[in-house]
């Protein structure tokens, strides 16, 4: 049985724990995986609820953190040799930047015969100054050329790691969406849907705009409220916005909106007369998927965005801004109406069609699941890589 050491940055809630999860548990029998975590920052949500439920016990890299830090990363590289030294792994697969970094230099010096890195997103525009951006392509490229290969989540994610940005060779890198267990999003249950709504204040004819997400410059949510607060002045209908999440920039929004008018209810201190709930993190999303009517997105910048694959699981009409791999995962113009990053008059009037046009938030709703259940689910995923870890194995090893 070939052994796999799976390395990811850090449980917080989002698309890598549920990939690094899916891959751990259901690759069993044919290999054998020890899944191995950096520590969240303490402004995210954990999601280690979702590998423990898995019957998943993960080994944590204490000193890998988000931050760069050259002592703490140094010590983190000589824990994951440690780790490869007494675990023997035939594979080692990163997920994500700095895991990526500092367990393909440990697997390198180890001489792993498989070394493997998925690019859940990249931080190749919209993050970083030019100078800092152009130091990681850099490092990137050097961490390209001692991996034996690089997994995109999507065509158009290959096409700017490889044509764009030139960070990895496109002889090296396989396109493999991300999967998913979306049977618990078809079907939500009526009871779901009034249990959220009425814990959230939200009235029975109230139509609800939910983003998803870390509350963090790259995803946004500045221009997700200023298009929100257009379609309140240019709609009749009653609207509610959802923010669903949390983070770093959640007290600036929170201003913003009190600047455009827009009252606002927190978990701290709830109301029922409100424009705009923020509802803090929520970790079983299919229950706030069942309250909410349309889920917008307004990110800089995204790789293969969860919460999208979700929401047309479970029915719901989007709004989104087009960046990454985003258009790979919807059907624009069908499940989602999609527009350029920073083009806020054109979000906000897509965000009134979708309001306005309870048409086609019911034929994006048909529409959705049987995309998603073809594309992304994760019996798909497992399958495609264990025959990807095979063909690798079979000249590598």
């Amino acid at each position: 049985m070939a052994k796999v050491l799976r390395i990811i940055n850090r449980l917080n809630l989002g698309g890598p724990t549920y990939n690094a999860a899916y891959l751990t548990r259901y690759l069993q029998p044919e290999f054998e995986t020890m899944l191995v975590a950096g520590m969240k920052d303490e402004s995210e949500e954990s999601s280690e609820f979702i590998v423990r439920e898995m019957g998943i016990t993960p080994v944590y890299i204490t000193d890998m953190r988000r931050e760069i830090s050259p002592v703490a990363d140094y010590k983190a590289y000589k824990q994951i040799r440690n780790i490869i030294q007494d675990f023997k792994p035939d594979i080692v697969h990163t997920h994500a930047a700095k895991a990526g970094t500092l367990g393909r230099l440990a697997a390198w010096s180890a001489d792993v015969p498989v070394i493997v890195h998925t690019f859940h997103g990249h931080v190749f525009h919209s993050y970083f100054n030019p100078l800092k951006t152009a130091l990681f392509k850099s490092i990137e490229r050097r961490l390209s050329s001692i991996s034996t290969g690089i997994i995109a989540i999507s065509e158009l994610q290959k096409h700017e790691l490889c044509d764009i940005h030139r960070v990895c060779p496109k002889e090296k890198t396989k396109v493999i969406p991300l999967g998913f267990d979306l049977d618990r999003f078809h079907n939500l249950p009526i009871e779901a849907r009034d249990a959220f709504r009425s814990k959230y204040g939200l009235k029975e004819n109230d139509i609800a705009i939910g983003i998803i997400g870390r509350i963090v410059h790259v995803k946004n949510h500045s221009m997700f409220i200023k298009a929100f607060a257009q379609v309140c002045k240019q709609t009749s209908e009653k609207v509610k916005a959802v923010v669903i999440g949390d983070g770093e920039d959640r007290t600036m929004i929170q201003n913003l909106c009190k600047e455009l008018g827009l009252r606002i209810s927190i978990p701290e201190i709830p109301t029922t007369e409100f424009d705009v709930v923020f509802t803090s993190w929520i970790h079983k999303v299919e229950d706030a998927l069942a309250g909410i009517d349309i889920v917008a997105m307004s990110s800089l910048n995204e790789g293969t965005p969860v919460s999208l694959i979700e929401a047309q699981a479970a029915g719901k009409a989007i709004v989104t801004t087009e960046v990454g791999g985003i258009a790979n995962v919807v059907l624009p113009g069908e499940t989602a109406l999609l527009s350029d990053s920073g083009n806020l008059d054109d979000f906000a009037s897509n965000m009134i069609t979708a309001v306005k046009s309870e048409e086609f938030r019911s034929s994006a709703s048909e529409k959705g699941w049987t995309f998603v259940r073809q594309r992304f689910h994760y019996e798909r995923l497992v399958s495609d890589m264990g025959l990807y870890y095979q063909s690798l194995l079979k000249y590598h090893k």
